[in-house]
């Protein structure tokens, strides 16, 4: 009995234990887009798509798509969505509406719903919060499973032309956004057409809606 009792409590500090190592990671969103080695991405931002507005990433080791974004509604700065390259919807992304409040910030959700239903009924993956009088904001992960993951937090400068993630308290960047060069050392490509760094392990699909998010920040 004593030793039932005991392989009893042994089981409940183990996995108390694997929670507080869990807590400690970074989500993984879509394991299938988390490189365990460092991936480069081209982002065009311009959608294949006449009239629309968006953004098409390419893969620079095989040139292959890896994201789309196809935007024709009035509001798209308002709402939008990440898709992969066969169209499938993988995070949609609104701005939150000011009311007395004077920071701007937008939340992500995992999949294509309706977005008023999904306020009231499903908790975002996070949310990014403007910081008042800086050129950054911080991105908060919302729980799952009763695990609260690791956030984030970003920063850019818009004459230098970049934009940097790193996780919460962290010193080096997790992915980072600039201009692209050609093949021509030292030319830049056009204004639109940006380098994507991630580093391994980081979600790309939730670095791409960061990005997304800190272009639409005014």
């Amino acid at each position: 009995m004593e030793a039932t009792r005991g392989e009893k409590k042994k089981v409940v500090e183990d996995r108390a234990g694997e929670g507080e190592t869990k807590g400690g990671r970074p989500r993984e969103v879509f394991p299938e887009l988390c490189s365990p080695a460092p991936v480069r991405l081209t982002v065009w931002c311009k959608s294949l798509l006449f009239n629309s507005h968006g953004y098409t990433v390419y893969d620079d080791a095989d040139g292959r798509m890896v994201f789309r974004v196809d935007n024709y509604a009035h509001n798209w700065k308002e709402e939008t969505v990440l898709m992969d390259r066969a169209g499938h919807v993988l995070l949609t992304i609104r701005r939150c509406r000011k009311i007395l409040n004077l920071t701007e910030s937008w939340e992500a959700y995992k999949g294509d719903k309706d977005v008023q239903r999904m306020v009231r009924e499903q908790r975002p993956l996070f949310k990014a919060t403007k910081d008042l009088g800086s050129p950054s904001c911080t991105i908060s992960m919302f729980p799952e499973d009763g695990v609260k993951p690791l956030g984030y937090r970003m920063s850019w400068s818009r004459e230098k032309e970049w934009s940097k993630i790193y996780q919460t308290a962290a010193s080096t960047p997790v992915a980072e956004i600039s201009r692209k060069y050609g093949s021509m050392r030292m030319k830049l490509l056009d204004k639109d057409v940006l380098a994507l760094r991630v580093q391994p392990g980081m979600d790309q699909a939730l670095a791409m809606a960061m990005i997304m998010i800190t272009n639409s920040m005014r």
